[in-house]
């Protein structure tokens, strides 16, 4: 089995660091360039920026914190909110950053996983994909931060994403997210029982010994969250020294 991974995610928003519930009520945080050193300080795996406004007005200063970032941490970095074409992975990946995240542009234009995959090789591709129950039992895809349902069935979408040749996905539970209540198992193992790529836990987070149950009850490869990290609640290093005591292999 592989090493599990610890992410710290940045939310960024008019070149800050930002966090919500459910993707409202955002407070600044801090600088994005300090806030990735210090991470990067702490044992952090990789580190994950979205650009949550994800305006093309913003595209310009966003890549400008990607390069600056690389310059400062040496672990993998990877850079979504945006970005809608090749030509925006190939920005993205000249400034610095070692995968893209793709997320409501994946779900309106499925051929761009295709395409990008095929161009800069799976293992720059991520797919992020925010997602909800359905009321039936089921779970369904929302794009636009949470705000708009595809009517689409996740299980579905995450083989289409698999096929595509993404090398990696990122699964947020709108139900869980900010709530800090835990990860969302149930949708998790909904999907890593239905794709052999990596899927990364995100939305739930709320204290440490989250982290090794997320572990122990999936097999996703990495555990991501930003409240407990940005408020200082927690370090990453505490949370892989948690992990390893409770026999989960880290990096």
């Amino acid at each position: 089995m592989l090493a599990k991974r610890i992410i710290p995610c940045l939310d960024v928003r008019n070149g800050k660091v930002v966090k919500g519930v459910n993707f409202e009520g955002v407070k600044d945080i801090g600088d994005p360039v300090q806030c990735a050193y210090e991470y990067n300080l702490q044992g952090a795996d990789e580190l994950v920026f979205y650009d949550i406004t994800a305006s093309h007005e913003g595209r310009g200063l966003f890549l400008d914190v990607v390069e600056q970032t690389a310059k400062k941490v040496f672990v993998p970095l990877c850079v979504g909110g945006g970005v809608s074409s090749v030509e925006d992975f190939r920005k993205t990946l000249r400034a610095g950053a070692d995968k893209v995240s793709i997320n409501s542009s994946a779900v309106k234009n499925p051929q761009l996983i295709s395409d990008a995959a095929a161009i800069f090789g799976s293992q720059c591709v991520v797919v992020g994909i925010d997602a909800k129950r359905d009321g039936m039992g089921g779970f369904t895809v929302y794009i636009n931060g949470g705000r708009l349902d595809m009517k689409r069935d996740l299980v579905e979408w995450v083989k289409e994403v698999e096929r595509r040749g993404a090398g990696e996905i990122c699964l947020n539970s709108i139900d869980t997210d900010g709530v800090r209540g835990g990860f969302d198992i149930e949708m998790l193992n909904a999907v890593v029982s239905s794709v052999r790529i990596p899927v990364i836990a995100s939305g739930g987070a709320g204290k440490l010994s989250d982290f090794a149950d997320v572990f122990k009850k999936t097999n996703c490869s990495a555990a991501l969250a930003a409240s407990l990290f940005h408020f200082g609640e927690l370090t990453v290093s505490q949370v892989k020294d948690d992990c390893r005591k409770n026999g989960i292999e880290m990096r």
